[in-house]
This record gives C-alpha cells, structure tokens and sequence, in this order.
C-alpha cells in the first residue's frame, strides 16, 4: 500500500482492481483495512480504493480538528493525484460524512453515493454534548474510551458474536494517537446538515441501515430514506454492517453498482 504526501504528510491508501472507481471511507476509530473482505469481491469487478482519513490507520494528523471539509479536500487530492475524474463514495460512518462533505465540493464528479450507517444530518444538541465528554474521555485516558467505544458499536447481541473481531479492531484503534481521536471527535461535531444533497434529484444514494444500530437513530434514518433518489437496504444489526451482514453488504454494492441507473 503506497502513500502520497498531502500538506507535508502521509496519507496512506490502497488502488486495486480495474473498471469503475469505486472509493470507500472507513469510519471514526477505523481504518482502511475495515474493508478488506468487502474489496476482495468488489476489486474483481471494480477499481477500489480505499483511503486512511486523517489521523487514522498510517496516515498522519493534520491539526486539532480534522473537519469533514478538510478530510473531503485530502481524499479530492488524493483522487486527482491518481487521476481519477468521475468515481463513486461508500463512507461508513464518519466516512460519510466525509463523502458527503466531496459531493458538496466536486457534485459532478460523483457518479453515486452510499451512506452506510451514516447520516446526512448534523450533530443534535445532545450529541455535540456526548462528543465533548467523549473528548474529555480521550484526554483522561484515550485507551479506556476505545475499549468502551468498540464493543458499543455493535447490537447487543452480536458483541458476543463478533468477540474477535471487536478485540482485532480495538488493538487496530489503540494504535491511534489521542490527538487524532480528538481532532475527529472535533469535526464530527461542527460537520452541518447535508440532507439536501441527499433530496437533489441528481445523485443516486444507497443508504445501508442497522435496524439495531446503537450509535445512529433509526426512525431518522427511515426518514431520510424516503427522498426519491434514495435507495435503503435495511439489515436487523448494528453499526458495523461490514462485520455483522458481511455477505448480505457485499452483494447489495456489488449488486447496487453493477444497476444501470434511469
């Protein structure tokens, strides 16, 4: 996996497979190894690439907040230095929140957008709270807040079943710096509303949603579901579709993708 140099840092990214470009987004406490089995199917049909945001996996941190902006403006050069002109997004969480700050800055060069287990809605009074504790949390004991944060992602059922994965991505996440998880923490909580890019009438968007989501609220996300150039594939999980519904979230973007659109 090779890295390019953004602003003086590394960015590190993996390009695989040939055809349409399909780009995805990992989430907050993630990284681009999230997707490794999902890509092992899609690459055979599609040009993947997938990136480590800022502050996560092997790429560096950039400053104190790594706003969704400025995540959406390192993945863009990323994607220019790779010249790749016309793509799609596949942002989990926070990832699409980042994908949704690219459309807003370079809309004709998505082609499609799937949000999975992300919303276009900005942070709720309560929630921009909980972020603030999380930070407080971070700064007190960085490694404590992961090893709570992980195992929550998951429905309640499913943190038994996936005991191993959810050790693998802890010791994954624990390689993060505070300072990282702070700055995202920081951005996630200023990102705005960008439900009108999911009500235009242009973008096609795949919506992948947990039933059983804890981290997401579900009735929200039916709503924003409805706008007519959305399309939802709802599974009766968690937060981590790639983990819990593995086959069944490989063959709806495989499936979804291959679509030719109206």
């Amino acid at each position: 996996m090779p890295d390019i140099l953004y602003k003086n840092l590394n960015v590190h990214y993996s390009d695989t497979g040939s055809g349409k470009v399909l780009v995805f987004l990992h989430g907050f406490l993630e990284n681009s190894r999230m997707w490794d089995k999902v890509s092992q199917t899609l690459n055979q049909n599609f040009r993947v690439v997938c990136v480590d945001l800022l502050g996560h996996g092997k790429t560096q941190n950039l400053g104190y907040i790594h706003s969704m902006e400025e995540q959406a403006k390192m993945v863009i050069f990323l994607l220019n230095n790779l010249e790749i002109e016309q793509f799609s997004l596949i942002g989990h969480s926070m990832g699409g929140y980042v994908s949704l700050a690219i459309v807003e800055l370079i809309p004709g060069r998505v082609d499609r957008l799937c949000l999975m287990n992300s919303t276009a809605l900005a942070d709720t009074e309560e929630k921009k709270i909980n972020r603030d504790r999380g930070i407080a949390a971070v700064k007190q004991n960085y490694k404590t807040f992961v090893r709570l944060a992980i195992p929550n992602l998951f429905s309640e059922e499913n943190r038994t079943v996936f005991e191993s994965e959810i050790k693998d991505i802890t010791r994954q996440a624990l390689e993060m710096s505070a300072q990282g998880i702070i700055a995202s923490l920081e951005g996630m909580k200023v990102r705005p509303d960008r439900t009108n890019i999911l009500s235009g009438k242009s973008l096609p968007v795949l919506m992948i949603i947990g039933e059983k989501d804890p981290a997401l609220d579900y009735q929200s996300l039916l709503k924003q579901a409805a706008y007519k150039n959305v399309t939802a594939v709802i599974f009766h999980d968690g937060h981590m579709s790639h983990i819990e519904n593995e086959h069944d979230l490989t063959t709806s973007l495989s499936d979804w993708f291959s679509k030719r659109v109206a």
